[in-house]
């Protein structure tokens, strides 16, 4: 028996700002008693255990083929199920997915977020609300240094440098193209705090036009 939930698809550029917002209508809803789910592109790399790490930091990560769809579709699906998953766990220190994987039990809204989540047609397909987060470019290249420095332990040097052979090219090829296939663009990120409210509330209103039809 299908589960009833919603599914939502929250993509945007790296840095964007996308697990922010995210977090944000989480916490939106919550306060509606709507218990919602979050499943990261990022936990979705492929394994890459026969290659070395010296090879592994070389590999494209803002590739589509980088990342396990056929895996992410099948966890959104089992989730729609009413079925727990097993989430992979990624270590962007290692460059590589981790033996143990997280228990993620199904919720009355599933968010999916990454930024080529609406540039793959099955995934884009499953989704009953399409989001993309647009913020300037500048400002994304800001957040991402910060973060891969401090979060992620890159050198500046491994930062820049992927930058400029796949994190911008990738951008124009897949994520800035997948906006035309949003519902809704929410322009600033996290500051963008009247958008993220109406974004929350028109969840709330899939959701219990949902239930209502049981």
């Amino acid at each position: 028996m299908e589960y009833k939930t919603v599914i939502v698809g929250i993509a945007g550029g790296t840095g964007s700002g996308k697990t922010s917002v995210t977090r944000a209508i989480i916490e939106e809803l919550k306060k509606s008693n709507i218990h919602s789910i979050l499943l990261e592109q990022d936990s979705y790399y492929k394994r890459n255990d026969h290659l070395t790490y010296d090879e592994r930091v070389l590999l494209n990560y803002d590739h589509p083929d980088s990342i396990d769809f056929d895996l992410l579709e099948d966890h959104i699906l089992t989730l729609k199920n009413g079925k727990v998953i097993k989430k992979p766990i990624y270590d962007f220190r290692i460059h590589n997915r981790i033996n143990e994987t997280e228990h993620i039990e199904p919720a009355n809204i599933i968010i999916v977020e990454g930024i080529l989540i609406l540039a793959i047609p099955k995934i884009r397909e499953l989704f009953d609300a399409k989001i993309f987060i647009d913020t300037d470019d500048d400002e994304r290249l800001l957040r991402r240094i910060e973060r891969d420095l401090n979060e992620r332990k890159r050198s500046f040097e491994s930062v820049k440098n992927q930058y400029i052979n796949t994190v911008k090219p990738m951008h124009l090829e897949f994520v800035e193209p997948s906006k035309r296939y949003a519902d809704v663009i929410i322009p600033r990120g996290k500051e963008n705090k009247v958008g993220i409210k109406m974004v929350a509330s028109r969840l709330r209103y899939l959701f219990n036009n949902l239930i209502t039809k049981v």
